[in-house]
């Protein structure tokens, strides 16, 4: 029989990690009211269950802005979620702001792939393929596909190694914070605004 767990330790583990009502209940019994443990062990389930989340709408969220210190870049960015209440938690906020930094810092020209222009990935494939002239045909495509990948990881956010940790991806970090907070969450737009450009 699980533990009975009361309402203000339920409502703590949702502000600390914007996961759903009955996640956190569920989390609480299973953990005898735990909530390090509880943070554990929804973040093992939301790793799992990130996947699933990915279909559902996200029509709530926050437009998040950031000027850079030299006051010559500036960023706003609107990222989506799934209920206001996630768009209020502190960790959804940060991650906002986080991105801000890597528009900033990287001057991504795409959210995704789906936006680059079939045109401008025609002009890379065509450049890549003369770059590699003379080398074996089995490894030209290869190749090819590698520089594209590169190219896809400059011009694309989501494919951007994270400024704060270069041995994640800005996907693989969206990634982690859907499975965290517990809803679907998406990167809309963004604008970035240098002076002078």
């Amino acid at each position: 029989m699980s533990t009975p767990v009361s309402a203000q330790t339920v409502k703590e583990l949702r502000e600390k990690t914007g996961a759903g009502l009955l996640d956190c209940q569920k989390a609480l019994a299973e953990t005898g009211g735990n909530i390090e443990e509880a943070i554990t062990l929804l973040r093992k389930k939301g790793a799992a269950t990130a996947d699933k989340k990915a279909g559902r709408a996200t029509k709530e969220g926050l437009i998040w802005s950031y000027i850079h210190s030299n006051n010559k870049v500036g960023v706003l960015i609107e990222v989506n979620c799934e209920t206001d209440f996630v768009a209020r938690n502190e960790d959804f906020k940060a991650f906002c702001n986080d991105l801000c930094l890597q528009v900033a810092a990287s001057s991504p020209l795409y959210v995704t792939r789906d936006e680059v222009p079939e045109a401008a990935i025609a002009a890379e494939r065509e450049i890549a393929v003369a770059q590699v002239q003379g080398k074996p045909p089995a490894a030209i495509q290869k190749i090819v596909e590698g520089k594209l990948e590169k190219y896809y990881s400059t011009i694309c956010l989501l494919d951007q190694p994270f400024v704060k940790n270069p041995d994640k991806t800005i996907k693989e970090i969206l990634t982690e914070k859907i499975a965290t907070i517990g809803e679907n969450m998406s990167i809309r737009r963004f604008t970035r605004y240098q002076l002078g450009a």
